[in-house]
């Protein structure tokens, strides 16, 4: 038997400031098996639950009452949070047409009319008793079912980062560059993200959550890359203009496979982001990047973000086709092509806080 069920703790509240009608319907309610909680006034009734451990299941209330009528006890009870799903049935005299649309316009449920036919209080009491046990047993599933399926998609999520974060490896692998590159990255895009939310420049546009969803989602800047030939993609010698245009087409490559992926499927921060990166990483502030040419602010934040950490982190370290380029060269290259290639806020203060980027040497 659910506990809203259980006839010793259900509450019914009556409301009415004639004696004799708050004692017949005590009558009836005991009779029920329920316990009866009895007011003279809309004061009295408040305070009864206020002080009572359990709200009453139902309320009945005349309308007709000195100081605070039955209208406006109902308006109170329904625009409180903590009491307005308990259901309010109207106890009067009063039967017009206008007094009955004004109460279920306030949110009454019901109507026992004076004087009262015991049968019919039963019966509209009880009616209204199940409705509300099952409206909260309803709340309660929906509430449980909203948890399964928040862990659904928790676990959903993870599996999708898993997924991609798996592809991303695949492709340093097949570069040979090794996990330091990709660790550094995500490592790298959360300190600089950090750095500007300190700025009053970025502070309202990089959040908490925007600074997590990045250090997700940059890491999957190249995942393009796992379309480009390896006889391109791996030569040692320097590649041809025709090849270098092949090994363009990585960032489009990469933010339309991540979309197709995801055709049809609700998407979340993580994925938008990751898209994001794929497809800007490689735009310039001055416009003269590529695939799509973007300028200044029509490159997604996050992009210009990691942009600036991959290309610095691709600088300083070493790759089949070159030695690391010393700190000092790599400062000055980003420092004067700042406005051109990178956003100058963002190599503000990056200039302010790259000692705490990893793979730098101190």
């Amino acid at each position: 038997m659910s506990r809203l069920n259980s006839n010793e703790n259900v509450k019914i509240l009556v409301v009415d400031d004639v004696e004799v009608n708050l004692i017949i319907l005590e009558e009836i309610i005991k009779n029920m098996g329920y316990q009866p909680l009895l007011a003279q006034n809309v004061k009295e009734a408040l305070k009864l639950i206020q002080d009572s451990d359990e709200l009453p299941r139902v309320i009945l209330s005349d309308i007709s009452m000195p100081e605070i009528d039955g209208f406006t006890f109902c308006s109170m009870l329904k625009k409180d949070p903590y009491t307005r799903d308990i259901p309010v049935i109207f106890i009067s005299a009063m039967d017009s047409a206008i007094d009955l649309s004004q109460g279920f316009a306030l949110g009454a449920v019901d109507y026992v009319p004076k004087p009262f036919d015991k049968t019919e209080v039963e019966m509209r009491i009880s009616t209204h008793l199940k409705l509300y046990t099952m409206q909260k047993d309803l709340e309660e599933n929906n509430k449980h079912l909203s948890v399964v399926v928040a862990r659904q998609m928790d676990k959903l999520r993870i599996e999708q980062k898993n997924i991609m974060t798996a592809l991303a490896r695949l492709i340093e692998s097949k570069e040979n560059i090794g996990s330091a590159h990709y660790e550094n990255i995500l490592y790298n895009s959360r300190v600089l993200a950090e750095g500007m939310q300190l700025s009053p420049m970025f502070e309202d546009v990089i959040t908490d959550d925007f600074i997590d969803t990045i250090e997700s989602s940059a890491g999957l800047h190249d995942i393009g890359k796992i379309m480009i030939p390896d006889e391109i993609l791996l030569k040692r010698e320097p590649i041809s203009p025709e090849e270098r245009a092949v090994i363009k087409t990585h960032a489009e490559i990469g933010a339309k496979t991540l979309i197709d992926i995801y055709d049809g499927i609700e998407k979340n921060d993580f994925i938008n982001m990751a898209i994001d990166i794929a497809w800007g990483h490689h735009e310039n502030w001055d416009g003269t990047g590529y695939p799509r040419g973007l300028k200044g602010e029509e490159i997604p934040l996050s992009a210009r973000i990691v942009k600036l950490v991959d290309v610095f982190d691709a600088m300083i370290s070493r790759r089949r086709y070159k030695e690391p380029i010393p700190l000092e060269q790599v400062l000055e290259y980003i420092s004067s092509n700042a406005g051109k290639v990178f956003d100058p806020d963002i190599v503000r203060v990056f200039l302010k806080i790259y000692r705490n980027f990893s793979g730098v040497k101190n």
